[in-house]
């Protein structure tokens, strides 16, 4: 598994809880699996399905990519 810890202090709780729910009801083979969330203090921990890699923002932030690339991931 893999645990996001977000803080509420950064990130409107509303917002948090919108996440929350499109990836607990969407279900989609190209999303990560959500398994549960936690609320421990001024933190929330989602647990979701582990994916070996970097995150799509992750993979956006540190490659040039091309208009044909950015429409593929944009069609998946």
């Amino acid at each position: 598994v893999a645990i996001k810890k977000i803080n509420l202090r950064r990130q409107s709780p509303k917002d948090v809880l919108k996440e929350i729910l499109v990836m607990r009801d969407k279900k989609n083979a190209n999303i990560v699996t959500y398994l549960e969330s936690y609320l421990l203090r001024t933190t929330v921990w989602v647990v979701m399905e582990y994916m070996d890699g970097d995150s799509l923002k992750d993979v956006i932030d540190k490659t040039m990519m091309g208009e044909g690339q950015i429409a593929a991931v944009c069609r998946e």
